[in-house]
C-alpha cells in the first residue's frame, strides 16, 4: 500500500515529522506517543498505510504477526519488565484517532497511569 498524503504517521515513516524512536526495520516504526498514558507507551505501526485493524486482510499477517512478536521485547527494553498493555483502538466507536493502523503498548508502575487510557 502506499503512504496517504494526509497521514501523520505516514510522514513519520517518511521522516517528514520527527519521532522518538524506539525500533525501526523494513516493515516496522516503534515510536513514543507523544500524549503518554503510561510511564512507558510507544506505538507500534506498519510501515505500509492500512487504515485500521478492521481494515486488514490476509496480507497484513506478516506484520500484525512481526508487530504482536516485537511488543514484549520492546516492552521489556523499554522498562516494562513487571507487565504492559496492548491497544489497539479501531474505528471510531472504539477510540481510534488517526487512521493508520498502530499498536499502543504501555507499561510501568499502574500508580503512574493517567486515567484516559487510549
Amino acid at each position: 500500500m502506499k503512504a496517504h498524503d494526509n497521514c501523520i504517521f505516514c510522514k513519520i515513516v517518511a521522516g517528514q515529522i520527527p519521532s522518538r524512536k524506539v525500533y525501526e526495520d523494513d516493515d516496522m516504526l516503534a515510536f513514543h506517543d507523544i500524549h503518554p498514558k503510561a510511564p512507558v507507551h510507544f506505538l507500534i505501526i506498519p510501515k505500509a498505510h492500512v487504515d485500521s485493524l478492521d481494515a486488514c486482510g490476509p496480507e497484513q499477517g506478516d506484520v500484525l504477526a512481526k508487530m504482536l512478536l516485537k511488543a514484549p521485547q520492546l516492552a521489556r527494553e523499554t522498562g516494562c519488565g513487571n507487565g504492559f498493555r496492548t491497544v489497539i483502538n479501531t474505528g471510531p466507536d472504539g477510540g481510534q484517532e488517526v487512521y493508520h493502523l498502530h499498536l499502543h503498548v504501555m507499561g510501568g508502575p499502574r500508580t503512574e497511569w493517567k486515567a484516559a487510557l487510549p
